[in-house]
């Protein structure tokens, strides 16, 4: 280490040392010819090996040579290198203040106009750097990195991972470097090559913790919407650092200029605003209309660009898929209410764990399908792809609901609503996403089977039902007629014609264990009817059965063995030796 006191190249005299890292010390020194402070940092041979030193020394060289080709008044300025034995040292501009990360553990979440203010600087600078003829990408921002000086103005240092961006390097030329939790999936090697969008993600991290106190470095590694902190926080401001920190590079903003317009106008994007925003301008068109009938003129008029609400919708989707949120979905629906998207992740964030759960329909129910809003009905005025919502909505109750009677009680309703589906093609947002003709039969079928499911599962269990649910007797006569409405052919041909479903062949296994306990149950109940009356071969029945062993137990290799009676293992297990039984009794 350079003693206090000492002069260092007979010019700078080493006065205190100033702050530390793994690697290396800095100081402030003194050019008592110049009469100027200025910060040394040493990086010493000490414990290194020579060619770990290299590699360190080859680094630094980088960054200096850097550093020395910019001029901005966010970034210091390199002065002087001097390579001595067993060190080297950068004589760089002194700056006056403290680091960020010091002015969070001294005053714990940071002011939201001031977090604002050091993005815009931060987003400047780092602008400026992707600008070069040779793009630098800074790959490190953390508020440990950023110094506050006095005039509440910021500057950024420490440029030690940074490097010049080559279109076209290998995908891990960065692997391992940048600060685990601001540190962007890409800079971990194998997850594509880091560009400005790195620089992006870093960016959001750091003003995440600047803003919520939150550390993302420090377990659980994750970061949340601010508003979990701090409910009187811009959701604008949340909206920007959700995107900042997708996953995907292509989903973050593209440029530090686009990010840079984005914090200026961050209170356009509030949740509050966008909604007066559409307010304004529906009876701004409302009126324009009423006037051209009124005068019968013809006038001109431009709607203003709805590019900001646009950003808007999209945060609001990615923060739903990210987060599991169904409000933000909602906020969606409601900014755009004719459009899919909001309805299909819904299904998606539903399926993704192969499981409906009950709190997700309470999700479900409190956001999209609120019973007080109108959302759902304004989609359904929109195109086909409403009944394509409502088929998918019932499949999923009524094949994967954790509690399966609930579930056939709300697959009902979304059958019937899918089977009035006209058939008509229509192009949503560019993607197709309507009801087929295959799908309304289906639709029909599987509303009368559910039914069915219900009858015979209330009857051989004596659960009772959910109220308003349809319930078949299956084989019941009609006391009118004489004649069976739905006999055990009809409900064994319907249950087998699942499993042919093209749904089928891809569904989880809580699906398939439901669907196979169903026909079990039947082979069981109308095995000698379904030959003796209705002349099903007990062969076609038998190959059924095997069908469903082989499926059963081509999911059971997959699984590891498990004690607990409630595992998915040992359900499956308990339904293939309840299917073994039955054969046997039959062979």
């Amino acid at each position: 280490m350079l003693e206090i006191g000492s002069v260092i190249d007979g010019k700078y005299k080493i006065l205190n040392k100033i702050g530390q890292g793994g690697m290396s010390v800095v100081y402030l020194a003194m050019n008592e010819r110049a009469n100027k402070q200025w910060a040394i940092k040493e990086v010493r041979k000490e414990g290194i090996s020579d060619a770990n030193f290299e590699v360190i020394k080859q680094g630094l060289v980088a960054e200096v040579d850097m550093l020395k080709k910019l001029n901005h008044p966010h970034l210091p300025s390199i002065i002087d290198v001097i390579d001595g034995d067993g060190s080297f040292l950068i004589v760089m501009d002194y700056i006056e203040g403290v680091s960020l990360n010091k002015k969070l553990k001294e005053s714990g979440p940071l002011s939201q106009d001031d977090v604002i203010k050091w993005g815009k600087q931060l987003c400047d600078v780092l602008g400026y750097l992707h600008s070069r003829k040779r793009p630098i990408i800074y790959r490190d921002m953390k508020p440990a990195n950023v110094m506050l000086k006095p005039d509440g103005n910021v500057m950024l240092i420490d440029f030690g991972t940074a490097r010049e961006f080559k279109a076209g390097s290998n995908a891990d030329d960065t692997q391992c470097l940048g600060t685990r939790g601001y540190a962007a999936p890409e800079q971990y090697g194998g997850a594509g090559q880091t560009d400005a969008r790195t620089d992006i993600f870093c960016l959001g991290a750091t003003l995440y913790h600047l803003v919520t106190g939150h550390n993302p470095s420090e377990y659980p590694y994750e970061m949340y919407p601010i508003r979990q902190f701090n409910p009187t926080l811009s959701s604008g401001l949340e909206s920007i650092i959700l995107k900042c920190t997708r996953k995907n590079p292509d989903e973050r903003y593209q440029s530090c200029a686009e990010l840079l317009y984005a914090l200026e106008h961050y209170q356009d994007f509030d949740i509050e605003t966008i909604k007066k925003q559409n307010i304004r301008w529906r009876s701004f068109i409302s009126v324009t209309l009423a006037s051209l009938i009124m005068f019968g003129g013809s006038i001109g008029f431009k709607i203003k660009d709805d590019k900001d609400i646009q950003w808007s919708y999209d945060t609001n989707l990615l923060h739903a898929v990210s987060h599991e949120d169904f409000p933000n979905l909602k906020t969606a629906a409601e900014i755009f209410p004719k459009r899919i998207d909001p309805y299909k992740k819904a299904l998606d964030l539903i399926s993704a764990d192969s499981k409906f759960t009950t709190q997700e329909h309470t999700a479900l129910i409190s956001s999209l399908l609120d019973p007080s809003s109108d959302l759902i009905d304004r989609l359904k005025d929109g195109s086909d792809s409403y009944y394509k919502f409502c088929y998918d909505l019932a499949i999923a109750y009524f094949f994967y609901y954790e509690n399966e009677l609930s579930g056939i009680a709300n697959c009902q309703r979304w059958f019937d609503e899918a089977a009035k589906s006209p058939v008509f093609t229509n192009q949503v947002d560019g993607e197709d996403y309507s009801m087929s003709d295959i799908e309304i039969r289906n639709a029909k079928t599987l509303k009368t089977l559910s039914a069915a499911v219900a009858g015979r599962i209330g009857k051989t269990t004596g659960q009772s039902l959910p109220s308003g649910t349809a319930v078949t007797d299956i084989g019941a006569e009609d006391s009118a007629t004489g004649s069976v409405k739905y006999s055990e052919k009809d409900y064994w041909n319907d249950l087998v014609s699942i499993t042919n479903l093209e749904f089928f062949s891809q569904a989880n296994s809580v699906t398939k264990q439901r669907v196979y306990s169903w026909i079990l149950t039947s082979m069981k109940t109308d095995f000698d009817k379904l030959i003796n009356v209705y002349g099903i071969a007990k062969t076609d029945i038998l190959a059924v059965k095997d069908r469903a062993l082989v499926d059963l137990n081509s999911q059971l290799s997959g699984m590891s063995p498990s004690e607990d009676p409630e595992s998915t293992y040992q359900r499956i297990k308990n339904l293939i030796s309840q299917y073994e039984v039955v054969d046997n009794s039959w062979r």
